[in-house]
């Protein structure tokens, strides 16, 4: 996802939210589908797409199962920094088990979300390439248990 800063964003209208529904439902679906659906040409959906990426508005992509391609861990971890947040949030946001950062104003200054295989990996990445990251004070992990929703359909309504 784009990253994320304080401010508001234009709203969209009301053809851009459903437009945004629909892909939400199938992000497949052709734009001729969708033109019949909102009352516009399919140029005109093709266009408002590409708006709606560029702006970072919204993404299209594959969400897949951990489960089903093999990382079988997920875990958030907790991070302590007395320094400055943004330099281990940028180099958190470089490592490819590292699937959501947050900087956030509670009792840890970032939380990290992982995907790993397994627990070594698990281990491996907590121990050695978070803890080992300079700024990083202390670190809190959270393991997964069960995941009992995830959802991607949000801020149309």
């Amino acid at each position: 996802m784009p990253n994320r800063t304080s401010g508001l964003a234009t709203p969209l209208d009301d053809v851009s939210k459903r437009i945004v529904e629909l892909l939400q439902e199938d992000g497949r679906q052709p734009f001729v589908t969708i033109a019949r659906e909102v009352g516009l040409s399919e140029a005109a959906v093709r266009q408002r797409v590409q708006k709606l990426i560029d702006a970072d508005v919204m993404q299209i992509v594959a969400v897949t199962d951990q489960l089903q391609v093999g990382f079988t861990r997920q875990a958030m971890i907790g991070v302590r920094i007395p320094g400055d947040v943004r330099e281990v949030a940028d180099a958190l946001c470089e490592m490819p088990e590292v699937s959501y950062v947050v900087t956030t104003a509670g009792s840890f200054d970032l939380l990290v979300e992982v995907v790993c295989e397994d627990d070594d990996h698990l281990l491996d990445v907590v121990m050695r390439r978070i803890r080992g990251l300079p700024g990083v004070g202390v670190t809190e992990t959270f393991i997964y248990l069960k995941l009992n929703k995830q959802q991607y359909r949000w801020g149309t309504r």
